[in-house]
């Protein structure tokens, strides 16, 4: 299973209200998506059919979170659930939208996954699910900053380890998807500041000249998950109910045992 046939699968699981993509590249992604969405690339080109109420930008990840309002489509947007708009569930009326389902593709470098992930966490909550591309490289070769190979990861398979050190907090599956592997994050928590304050710290440990020290169970996917596991997993109809209901990070708890059992 590739990353396209996961993301469809996830959109089928998980059923999310709006969706979210760093790196739009030709599109592929962002077509699987039927809710309203938000695309981010400075470069793209689209030559995909796009099927969703997008709202698509030409800019740097950096820049577009630097925005006051940076998802302001969201609320401003179609709202599939105009008849619960006194509850407002996604809180796409008023207030400030919460992202349901992201997925990380942007610069295939340490540092930017990591900014990519710190601006999705502040705008997501603990039942958001939040996919990470790139995170499995197959040798040294496609894990270089500078790149050399058709297949890239760069260096952004660290993002993993620095989140088990950081937020043990979160729950991170690695998932055997090809080629390259993903990572998906449950447990958000958009109050955490962690990663922001120990950003200077983090960014002296990990980046670092090529060649990159990958680590061996990361070569050889040693504790991924297989996609179809994670899809049939029977956790996603009651985090699907806890968002919906947006209920409190107590509700974490049970459903993140469930989670975490998937990888071992």
């Amino acid at each position: 299973m590739d990353r396209h046939e996961l993301l469809r699968g996830l959109h089928r699981v998980y059923r999310p209200r709006n969706y979210l993509e760093i790196g739009v590249n030709d599109g592929r992604s962002l077509a699987l998506s039927r809710v309203a969405s938000v695309a981010i690339d400075p470069a793209f080109k689209v030559v995909t059919s796009i099927s969703c109420d997008v709202h698509l930008v030409q800019s740097t990840s950096d820049d577009f979170f630097a925005r006051k309002d940076p998802l302001v489509h969201l609320r401003r947007g179609r709202n599939p659930f105009r008849a619960l708009a006194r509850k407002d569930p996604m809180g796409m009326l008023g207030g400030d939208p919460k992202l349901e389902l992201a997925f990380i593709d942007g610069m295939h470098l340490f540092e930017y996954a990591l900014r990519d992930f710190m601006n999705v966490e502040r705008h997501s909550r603990w039942s958001s699910v939040i996919v990470l591309d790139d995170m499995l490289p197959r040798d040294v070769d496609e894990a270089a900053r500078d790149r050399h190979t058709k297949f890239w990861t760069g260096d952004v398979y660290k993002l993993v380890a620095v989140l088990r050190k950081y937020r043990p907090d979160l729950t991170v599956l690695e998932v055997d998807t090809a080629p390259t592997g993903v990572a998906v994050v449950f447990g958000a928590d958009p109050d955490n500041t962690v990663l922001k304050d120990s950003y200077d710290e983090i960014i002296k440990e990990y980046v670092v000249p090529d060649p990159q020290a990958v680590p061996e169970e990361v070569l050889v996917r040693k504790h991924a998950v297989q996609p179809e596991a994670l899809l049939r997993a029977d956790f996603w109809p009651a985090l699907t109910r806890a968002r919906n209901l947006r209920r409190s990070r107590s509700g974490f708890a049970p459903l993140r045992q469930k989670i975490a059992a998937l990888g071992g």
